[in-house]
């Protein structure tokens, strides 16, 4: 047992160190003149009253060209008063509200990307905070390197204790396998809540983001511009061009937030994303067997101390990394007893996962 649960981390520890090689050439960008590119920022919003002002107060904060960037809020048949906070704030000249033609959230996004004006896209959720040089960042990086899609950080800003500094962890594991991959040249996950892509790219797959779900408008684009090979697909690293989202205020609904994420991996048509899933899975699993066969076999605790000991390696140096480069390196004190939750987390998931999923406002 002790050498099959170690044979079964090998595909494990192979893909994560990989990552962390990947992470460890990533170098900041920073551009070096002044972007002219006009920018389109779509927000699908459903009942975001409360959080809408925040985000157009960035978007009026911005240190660009007022000229070179337009804002498009579509409404997707909000109850309360979405549409009056947004049409009625002072500053943004360049805004247009907009009514879903549709319901659901990728067709409130087809809606902003049918009337923008902009060669490139940048997606944008109502409860994100944005720095003063956002688009700024973003028009240079593109202008730069002109990619099809740029992958851009998003951050959670959860409060204290150990459940919000789990779920901070977490979020922060899942950017270095985004940035990592990317930075291999075989991205498999991306965040809707800050992504740039080409407007005729959206438009080109627009049809193949399975809107008979909910959920996944970003995961399900960008598997459909690998298949397409149309351009570069890359990850933007930039403090200045990071989101920043409140956490999940409860453990109930992280998990069915993870739920909902993880109940479209059934329609992944990306090999590379559906084989770092099993491999996880399988990984995860086995560690939590080994503990719970502990107490038939009491053996198989030392098993279980050693396997978690060498899982937790790569782990451990994909999350330092990732959260040195985000300020976030005092979350690592809590990074053993995550560990040891871990596997109990993703098994919880598996009951959320069934559920069907709904676009959350």
């Amino acid at each position: 047992m002790y050498w099959l649960s170690l044979i079964i981390l090998i595909p494990y520890l192979y893909i994560i160190l990989r990552i962390w090689k990947a992470l460890k050439g990533i170098l900041p960008f920073s551009g070096n003149r002044v972007p002219r590119l006009f920018i389109s920022v779509i927000a699908a919003c459903r009942d975001e009253e409360g959080r809408l002002p925040g985000l157009l107060s960035d978007l009026l904060a911005q240190d660009y060209d007022r000229d070179l960037f337009e804002v498009i809020i579509v409404d997707d048949n909000s109850t309360d008063s979405t549409v009056q906070v947004a049409r009625s704030f002072k500053g943004l000249k360049n805004i247009m509200v907009l009514g879903n033609r549709g319901k659901g959230k990728k067709q409130a996004l087809r809606t902003g990307a049918e009337a923008s004006r902009g060669a490139f896209l940048v997606t944008a959720d109502a409860d994100c905070r944005f720095g003063r040089n956002w688009l700024k960042t973003i028009a240079s990086f593109v202008e730069h390197e002109n990619p099809v899609m740029s992958i851009n950080p998003v951050i959670i800003k959860a409060g204290r204790g150990f459940f919000n500094s789990f779920q901070e962890l977490e979020f922060l594991s899942l950017q270095g396998i985004t940035a990592g991959t990317a930075a291999l040249g075989n991205p498999v996950m991306c965040n809707g809540a800050n992504l740039g892509v080409s407007r005729d790219a959206w438009l080109r797959n627009s049809d193949r983001l399975h809107d008979e779900i909910a959920s996944g408008d970003d995961i399900f684009l960008l598997h459909s511009l690998k298949a397409e090979k149309a351009g570069s697909i890359l990850w933007l690293e930039s403090a200045d061009a990071a989101a920043e989202t409140p956490g999940s205020a409860d453990p109930v609904s992280f998990l069915r937030q993870r739920g909902r994420w993880i109940s479209k991996a059934g329609y992944y048509s990306d090999r590379c994303t559906r084989l770092l899933a099993f491999v996880t899975l399988v990984t995860v699993v086995t560690q939590f067997l080994l503990f719970i066969g502990g107490f038939i076999n009491p053996a198989l605790f030392k098993v279980f101390a050693v396997y978690t000991l060498i899982k937790s390696i790569p782990d451990f140096l994909i999350l330092h990394n990732t959260a040195a480069r985000y300020g976030k390196i005092e979350l690592m004190r809590w990074f053993i007893p995550s560990q040891l939750l871990y596997p109990l987390y993703v098994l919880s998931l598996i009951p959320f996962s069934f559920r069907r999923a709904e676009w959350q406002a």
